[in-house]
C-alpha cells in the first residue's frame, strides 16, 4: 500500500481511476445499445425485455459465494484484468454480429449471461481489492472519486450513446465500450503494488470458507439490514429498469434512443452531486443518518412517474431519476465505505461476494416479474406497482443499528 497522503500523488489508484472512468463511458454505449436492439431491432416484449435484463445478473446468485472464495485465495488485480479482457471480447462479438444482421434474441441472453459470470468476478475482486490498495481512512474518498467518474460517464455517456445509437445504429456503439474494457485491462495490469497473497490454505476446505463469509454478514446486524435493504430496493428497480421503463418511455410516451440518451445523461447528473456530497453528508449527520437518508431519496422521488405526460414529461421524469440517483450515491458509497472498513482484508472477497450474492440475487427475479406484471399489468399499471414497492426500501436500514452509526468505525480485525 501507498503512503496515506493525498489520492492525488497515489499513482496505482489514480491508474485504477483512469481504467475505470475510461471502462465506465463505455459501459454507457452497451448499456444502452443492448435494450434499444431488444427493443427497437427485435422488437422485444416485456417479458423478452425480463428475461434479458435477468439473463445479466442471474450468475450472482448462480457463483458470487464460490467466486468470493476464489477471489480471497488469489492475486484480485489479475482476476480484474482477466475480467476486462474477456468482456471486451465478448461484446466486440455481440458488435461484429450485429453489424452483420445476424444478432438474434437468444444470442442476446447468451452474451449477457457471459458478460455477467466476468461481472461476479471483476466486482467481487474489485470491491475487494481497494482496500489492499490505499489506507481505510481513504476509502471514503477513493469510493467518493471512483463514484463521481461513474456518474460524470452517466452524465455525458448515455446522451453520447443515444446519438451514436441514432446516426451509426446500437452495434457500432458497442465498439467503444469493448475497446474501453481493454484500456481498462492495461491500466490495472500497469498497476505496481501487490497485494498481500490471498489464502491458499489447502487444510481449509470451500465449504468452510463460504461459511466464514456468509458468518461476517450475517452475523453483524448492521451488514444484515444493509443487504435486506439493498436487495429489497434491487429486486423493484430491476423491475422497473431492466423489464418496463425502456418500452414505457418508448411505446408509451414516444422516446427514440437520442431522448432515452438525453433523458439518463441529463438525470446522471444528480449521480455526481451525490458522488461528490457523499462524504460531507456522512461527515454532517453521521454515516448511519446518509445511509437511510439515501435510501430515501433513491425511492420516494420515483412513485409520480407513470403520472406524468404532456410537454412536461421530459423535464419531469429527468427530475425523479436525478434526485433518485443523488440518493443512491450517497447510499452506495456511504455502506461500501463502511463495509470495507469493519471487515479484514482477508475477507473483504467473501464479504463482497456474499454481499453481491443477496443484493444481486434478487435482480433476475426482479426483472422476470417487472415481465410479468408488465403483460399481466400493462406497463404503467406494473411500474406503478413496482416503485410503491422499492419505496419502502429505507424501513431496513431506518429500523436498524445502522442509524445508531456516526463515524466510520475500526475495523473488526
Amino acid at each position: 500500500m501507498e503512503n496515506t497522503g493525498s489520492l492525488w500523488r497515489h499513482r496505482d489508484f489514480l491508474l485504477l481511476w483512469l481504467g475505470q472512468s475510461v471502462s465506465r463511458i463505455g459501459d454507457q454505449f452497451t448499456g444502452l445499445a443492448i435494450p434499444v436492439i431488444a427493443a427497437f431491432m427485435l422488437g422485444a416484449g416485456p417479458t423478452e425485455m425480463g428475461f434479458l435484463g435477468a439473463a445479466g445478473t442471474f450468475p450472482f446468485p448462480l457463483f458470487g459465494l464460490l467466486v468470493g472464495v476464489w477471489v480471497d485465495r488469489r492475486s484480485r488485480r489479475s482476476v480484474l484484468v482477466l475480467s476486462d479482457l474477456g468482456r471486451g471480447a465478448i461484446i466486440a462479438t455481440i458488435a461484429i454480429l450485429g453489424l452483420a444482421a445476424l444478432l438474434k434474441l437468444a444470442y442476446l441472453y447468451l452474451f449477457a449471461f457471459l458478460i455477467g459470470i466476468l461481472t461476479v468476478f471483476f466486482d467481487v475482486a474489485y470491491q475487494a481489492y481497494l482496500p489492499s490498495l490505499v489506507d481505510r481512512k481513504q476509502l471514503v474518498d477513493a469510493n467518493s472519486r471512483l463514484e463521481t467518474s461513474n456518474s460524470l460517464a452517466a452524465t455525458g455517456g448515455p446522451a453520447v450513446a443515444g446519438a451514436v445509437i441514432q446516426v451509426f445504429k446500437a452495434p457500432v456503439a458497442m465498439v467503444f465500450d469493448a475497446a474501453s474494457f481493454f484500456f481498462s485491462a492495461a491500466t490495472l495490469f500497469a498497476i505496481r503494488a501487490r497485494e498481500p497473497k490471498g489464502d491458499l490454505t489447502q487444510s481449509r476446505s470451500v465449504l468452510a470458507d463460504v461459511r466464514e463469509g456468509l458468518a461476517v454478514v450475517f452475523g453483524d446486524r448492521r451488514l444484515r439490514h444493509i443487504a435486506a435493504c439493498t436487495a429489497w430496493s434491487n429486486f423493484f428497480s430491476s423491475a422497473v429498469f431492466a423489464a418496463l421503463l425502456i418500452l414505457y418511455l418508448k411505446d408509451g410516451l414516444g422516446f427514440d434512443p437520442l431522448a432515452l440518451g438525453l433523458l439518463f445523461g441529463i438525470s446522471s447528473i444528480g449521480g455526481v452531486v451525490g458522488a461528490f456530497v457523499a462524504s460531507s453528508v456522512a461527515g454532517r449527520i453521521g454515516v448511519g443518518p446518509a445511509i437511510i437518508l439515501g435510501a430515501v431519496l433513491f425511492g420516494f422521488p420515483l412513485l409520480p412517474l407513470p403520472f406524468v405526460s404532456g410537454p412536461l414529461v421530459f423535464p419531469a421524469i429527468a427530475s425523479m431519476l436525478l434526485i433518485a440517483f443523488l440518493g443512491n450515491l450517497i447510499y452506495n458509497i456511504n455502506q461500501v465505505s463502511f463495509r470495507q472498513a469493519i471487515v479484514p482484508a482477508r475477507l473483504q472477497g467473501r464479504l463482497n461476494a456474499t454481499m453481491r450474492t443477496i443484493v444481486w440475487g434478487t435482480l433476475p427475479l426482479g426483472a422476470l416479474t417487472g415481465g410479468v406484471l408488465g403483460e399481466v399489468l400493462g406497463l404503467r399499471n406494473a411500474i406503478l406497482v413496482a416503485l410503491a414497492g422499492g419505496a419502502f426500501a429505507f424501513l431496513w436500514v431506518l429500523f436498524s443499528p445502522v442509524r445508531d452509526v456516526k463515524t466510520m468505525p475500526e475495523s473488526m480485525a
